[in-house]
């Protein structure tokens, strides 16, 4: 969700199935979208408008419909509304606009929605799902998604690339939960075994994310040494310079 800019430049290099699934999905989503996003645009709505209420919607869907135990129906308002993410940037294309704030709010929202579906998860094994120990991982995949974007954000804060996208990113967190959720809600339509699926999908998850976090992590410290290292080495050049100007006075 959000309006476009320029992408920074990373030296990590996309999976190349992964980028080939993006570009293709999202050629196909932004030729069915874009007389929509044009429609909203006649009608005066604003791109900002459409990422608060995509996110309104998916935190509706996660935390009215999950702690119920009405995972199917719940991801299907969620998936209905993570499509504001496509409308968005669709209607900041035509308008020509590019802003560093709609980034901003992207990413901002885009923790919201996370923590919302997560949290909604948590709530259902809290109550009538009655599983202490799912609570706690539920809890967890939200507390690591958050940390494992914070890392990448902050490294780029202090100047580091962060040059690695790690083994689960927010894409594969989202498709991983939500498709397996979606699935394991077609127990309550009489298909029997399925509602297993929702567990593996919050293992998958949870392990996923500490070893993306740990990869991160590692990253930075490597990258942060490499640039103290190089930081050390130029002064050490330097001073001879001044030691031979300074004999010349």
């Amino acid at each position: 969700m959000g309006q476009p800019v320029a992408s920074r430049g990373r030296s990590a290099t996309p999976n190349l199935g992964k980028a080939m699934l993006n570009k293709y999905a999202r050629a196909f989503f932004t030729r069915v979208l874009t007389p929509f996003a044009a429609f909203l645009i006649r009608r005066g709505v604003s791109p900002d408008t459409v990422t608060l209420l995509g996110t309104a919607g998916v935190v509706a869907g996660a935390l009215v419909f999950y702690p119920m135990g009405e995972f199917f129906w719940g991801t299907v308002v969620i998936t209905l509304f993570v499509f504001s993410d496509l409308v968005d940037g669709n209607m900041a294309r035509q308008l020509g606009r590019t802003s560093r704030w709609g980034a901003f709010l992207d990413s901002t929202l885009d923790r919201v929605a996370d923590g919302a579906i997560f949290g909604g998860f948590a709530l259902w094994y809290a109550g009538h799902g009655d599983d202490n120990v799912l609570c706690a991982v539920s809890i967890f995949c939200l507390a690591s998604g958050q940390v494992v974007s914070y890392t990448k954000a902050r490294g780029e804060s202090i100047g580091l690339p962060v040059a690695v996208n790690g083994l689960v990113e927010r894409a594969e967190r989202l498709v991983i939960a939500l498709v397996l959720a979606g699935l394991a809600g077609l127990h309550k339509f009489g298909v029997p075994g399925i509602q297993y699926l929702l567990p593996i999908a919050l293992w998958i998850v949870a392990v996923g994310s500490l070893v993306t976090l740990i990869q991160r992590v590692v990253t930075v410290r490597r990258e942060s040494a490499e640039v103290e290292a190089a930081a050390a080495q130029e002064q050490q050049q330097e001073k001879p310079e001044t030691q031979g100007s300074e004999a010349a006075k």
